[in-house]
């Protein structure tokens, strides 16, 4: 059952990447006049990848969560998958609203981009731990996520709305920070390759160091140990020494996980300049070209719309309940606890100067764009290098 359930994200994964390829067929072949009318051929071959796509990935979902005999939404490549699944249902719901195949041609990218840094966690079943024995781990876990997917579709539209508004022939400040959104996505591959990279060379290297329990602990290290942990250690002969040691409230290892990832993505972000001699958002322009702006305004805004409250749910109400019944106390200042707040608050922000102040067009393009920031900065460094009780599987 475990094999099937891979074979079966394996294949989700493969299907949205080709499907990228017709949106970008669809894109290239069509008028403007026909953006409302839906897809041409390819962009309706690129739809029906995409829905077989989300059915496989649904379906290693359910057959995973038969072999684990629990929701798999416990450890950080269950959830960073399913979250993909998420983001891919909540474009595949508001493509069969507005027929727009351009909003795939940008979506389809960070969901494959997902699976791919989901990919470089242990994949491994494991029992859950007690404190997550409970069926408000799937309530509150889902919710969460397909608020997020909803919103991140919303990222998605307005970043096709400033790459369309933005003139790339002048350098300043709103070249310089969408070409950094540029940048961020190129890390995730970064990530990908440097981990692939150390694995296939079979690197690996020990530290004995003491928790923040005062309690002595062994770590293995994937990756050369730019940072290593507290009080740590080295215990393997001719490995690489850390540079910097950490306090113990950060995860040495995961640090130096999101450093190394850092190191290609300026990597790869360099040849990908050396290739195409202009930024990443100027290339991308002549796909955007006959889209209306109005259009994907709209799309972003009523992303927020549907997925703040799903959102709120799941990653507030419904934690707090389950809080309460597990730690007796609603709230406990937990950094994910803290960063859900901030998420709340800043979606909540983004709706009121939408109705209140008037900021449509490049102005909410840019909020989307920042929300996005937030949840992936949530999903990355809050769980990975800040410890704290939902601290989830490392790298």
């Amino acid at each position: 059952m475990v094999s099937i359930s891979s074979n079966l994200l394996f294949i989700a994964f493969i299907l949205y990447l080709a499907s990228i390829l017709f949106y970008g067929g669809s894109i290239k072949s069509k008028k403007e006049s026909k953006e409302q009318k839906g897809a041409n051929k390819w962009g309706k071959i690129a739809v029906f990848l995409t829905v077989v796509g989300f059915i496989s990935q649904l379906g290693y979902f359910f057959t995973r969560w038969i072999a684990a005999g629990h929701t798999p939404v416990s450890n950080m490549f269950e959830y960073t998958t399913f979250f993909s699944m998420a983001l891919v249902g909540a474009f595949i719901v508001i493509y069969f609203i507005y027929k727009t195949t351009l909003l795939g041609l940008f979506t389809m990218p960070v969901a494959i981009l997902v699976i791919a840094y989901a990919s470089m966690f242990p994949s491994d079943i494991t029992p859950l731990i007690p404190a997550l024995q409970s069926y408000w781990l799937s309530i509150h876990v889902t919710t969460a996520a397909i608020g997020e997917g909803i919103l991140s579709v919303s990222f998605a539209a307005g970043l096709i709305y400033l790459v369309k508004v933005i003139d790339q022939t002048k350098t300043n400040k709103r070249t310089f920070w969408l070409e950094m959104v540029m940048f961020s996505m190129v890390t995730v591959l970064g990530f990908v390759a440097v981990s692939v990279g150390f694995s296939a060379a079979g690197y690996h290297e020990k530290f004995k160091w003491i928790d923040k329990n005062n309690n002595e602990a062994v770590v293995e290290y994937t990756m050369p140990a730019l940072v290593g942990p507290h009080a740590g250690e080295l215990t393997t002969k001719g490995a690489f020494k850390p540079l910097v040691s950490v306090p113990t409230v950060i995860n040495a290892k995961k640090l130096n996980t999101v450093i190394w990832s850092l190191v290609g993505g300026i990597l790869l972000y360099g040849i990908i300049r050396l290739i195409i001699r202009k930024r990443i958002a100027a290339a991308l322009q002549p796909f955007v070209k006959n889209i209306k702006l109005d259009f994907v305004d709209e799309i972003s805004y009523r992303s927020v719309l549907i997925g703040f409250p799903v959102f709120t749910l799941g990653a507030l109400i419904f934690a707090m309940i389950w809080a309460q019944l597990a730690w007796t106390k609603f709230w406990s200042w937990d950094p994910k606890e803290d960063w859900a707040l901030i998420t709340f608050l800043f979606y909540a922000a983004f709706l009121h100067l939408r109705m209140s102040k008037g900021w449509h067009g490049e102005k909410s393009a840019w909020l989307a764009v920042i929300g996005f920031v937030i949840i992936m900065f949530n999903l990355v460094a809050v769980n990975l290098v800040i410890a704290g009780l939902h601290s989830y599987a490392g790298s």
